[in-house]
């Protein structure tokens, strides 16, 4: 029996077996090696944009906060300003009645303060650092002109020292004992709310 392959053929041939093997295992280890770095990428890539994404959000987030503060300390301000965290004066409410009187020529005025209460908010909204409360101020007045209880009522709504709104406010005319008489001919009964804030941490002052 004849040998197709010398022994230094078949050294040969073993050598090019194992130089196949190696390049087919580091052709596969390249293949593996490529597809483990294409999932790190996308991995890599998807962590990015989780993580810009969560920047924005607290960047947006601190935003909004800031802006809030920003409209929190306008708003505190304003009512500062507006004398609602001073509680109620009564006697400060008597002097502006009178005055208010005065400048719009009201003959005859009757007013009454009712107790302070707490005041219910629309939806059972409530705030962390202060309360607010209400005293209903009920109202009855003459005036030879209706113009004349119109501007007293709005001067009182819009007075800046303090939150008067209007609840209800009903106006009639009234008889007089001729037609030159000077006495009142228009006569108004009016409801308004005088709302002032309390501080939570000053309650037991």
């Amino acid at each position: 029996m004849s040998q197709i392959f010398s022994a230094e053929g078949r050294r040969a041939l073993a050598m090019s077996w194992a130089l196949l093997a190696l390049a087919l295992l580091a052709g596969a280890g390249i293949v593996a090696g490529a597809h483990w770095y294409a999932n790190k990428e996308k991995l890599d890539a998807a962590n990015s944009s989780r993580l810009l994404q969560e920047a924005r959000t607290r960047l947006d987030g601190a935003r909004r906060e800031r802006d809030s503060l920003q409209e929190s300390a306008d708003v505190f301000r304003t009512l500062v300003e507006r004398g609602m965290l001073q509680g109620e004066r009564r006697l400060d409410l008597v002097e502006l009645v009178n005055s208010l009187r005065a400048k719009y020529q009201i003959p005859a005025l009757d007013y009454e303060v009712a107790p302070q209460r707490p005041l219910q908010l629309a939806g059972g909204l409530v705030f962390n650092s202060v309360d607010v409360r209400a005293s209903r101020v009920k109202i009855k007045a003459r005036a030879l002109h209706e113009g004349d209880l119109l501007g007293f009522i709005d001067a009182l709504s819009r007075n800046q020292q303090g939150f008067y709104p209007v609840d209800r406010c009903t106006m009639r005319r009234v008889e007089a004992p001729g037609a030159d008489s000077i006495q009142p001919r228009v006569e108004a009964e009016c409801t308004l709310e005088w709302i002032t804030l309390k501080e939570k941490h000053a309650r037991g002052t």
